[in-house]
C-alpha cells in the first residue's frame, strides 16, 4: 500500500471515529432534552395535584380540594420560617385534642337551622371568631354545626391544615387532628356554593371528599385571602356562613405560615378550638 493510500485509509479511519461520535453526542443531547422536558412535566403535574389535594378530604368524612391549581399566578406564599413564627407566635399554646371523640350514626335533621340566622361564636386558642351562619341558604350544613356545637363536639379540636398559595384556607373541625376524621355521619348534597367559584375573604364553608358530594361531617374551611376553587362533579363547596368578627385571628395564624415550609400542611403557630357556642341571631 502506497504512503498516499495509508493515509487515505487513515484519514477516512479518523473521519467515521469523528462522525460517530457526533452522532452518540447529538443523540446525548437529545435525550437530555426529553428528559428535562418530562421533569418539567412532571413537575407541572404534581403542583396542580398537590393543590387539587388540598380541598378534597382524607378519607374520612371531609377536607377541602383546593382545586385551586387553575388560578393564574398565585399569590406568594404569606409564611414565615417555623423559627421565627415559633419565637413570635402571639397564640397561645393548644390543648390536647380529643382522646375520645364523640360519635353519632346520622345527621341531624335540616328543620334544626330552622330556616334562619344564627350566630356561631368559635373561641381559639389564638382569640374568637364569631360567624353568622345562613340557615335559610344551607340548611342542613347549619344543622349540623348546631347539633355539634350543642354536643361540644368541637371542643379541643385542632385546626390541622393551612394552605397559603392558590387559595387561602385554614381547615378545622377534625378531632383526630389528620384530615379523616368526623362526627360518624355524612351529608349532602352541596348547599349554596358560588356560581363563579370565588369565595371571598371571611367564607366559611364545608370540606368534602372530592367528586362526593355527600360527603361532607364536621370539616370546615375559614378563608382569609379571597380563593377560587373550582368545582368539580359534585358542586362547589358548601358556604354555609360568614366570619363577622375575627378574621384577624385567621390571618394571624396564616401568617406563621406551614410547620417545615412550604405552603399546605399544619399551621406552625399551632391553633385548637377552644369551646363553640350557637345562638338565633
Amino acid at each position: 500500500m502506497s504512503p498516499t493510500r495509508r493515509e487515505r485509509e487513515y484519514a477516512k479511519r479518523r473521519y467515521e471515529k469523528w462522525h460517530s461520535k457526533q452522532v452518540q453526542r447529538l443523540a446525548r443531547r437529545r435525550r437530555q432534552r426529553q428528559i428535562g422536558i418530562g421533569v418539567g412535566a412532571g413537575v407541572a403535574v404534581i403542583a396542580v395535584v398537590g393543590v387539587v389535594a388540598m380541598v378534597t378530604m382524607g378519607g374520612g368524612n371531609s377536607s377541602t380540594s383546593a382545586a385551586a391549581a387553575a388560578t393564574s399566578s398565585p399569590t406568594a406564599s404569606a409564611s414565615a420560617t417555623p423559627s421565627a413564627s415559633a419565637a413570635n407566635n402571639p397564640c397561645k399554646a393548644p390543648p390536647a385534642k380529643p382522646t375520645s371523640p364523640k360519635s353519632w350514626s346520622k345527621a341531624p335533621a335540616a328543620s334544626l337551622a330552622q330556616g334562619k340566622s344564627w350566630t356561631w361564636t368559635i373561641d381559639t386558642s389564638c382569640g374568637p371568631i364569631l360567624v353568622k351562619l345562613d340557615g335559610a341558604k344551607a340548611p342542613q350544613a347549619v344543622a349540623s354545626t348546631i347539633f355539634l356545637s350543642q354536643q361540644g363536639f368541637y371542643t379541643h379540636v385542632p385546626c390541622h391544615r393551612l394552605t397559603t398559595q392558590g387559595i387561602f384556607v385554614l381547615q378545622c373541625g377534625d378531632p383526630t387532628g389528620t384530615g379523616s376524621g368526623g362526627p360518624g355521619y355524612s351529608y349532602g348534597p352541596v348547599e349554596n356554593a358560588p356560581k363563579n367559584n370565588v369565595y371571598p375573604a371571611g367564607t366559611v364553608a364545608m370540606a368534602r371528599q372530592g367528586g362526593n358530594g355527600s360527603s361532607m361531617g364536621s370539616q370546615f374551611f375559614l378563608v382569609y385571602k379571597d380563593s377560587p376553587i373550582p368545582s368539580d362533579n359534585a358542586g362547589g363547596y358548601t358556604v354555609l356562613g360568614k366570619i363577622t368578627g375575627g378574621l384577624d385571628v385567621v390571618e394571624k395564624v396564616a401568617a406563621g405560615g406551614v410547620t417545615g415550609g412550604g405552603s399546605d400542611g399544619a399551621p406552625a403557630r399551632a391553633v385548637s378550638i377552644l369551646s363553640t357556642s350557637v345562638a338565633p341571631s
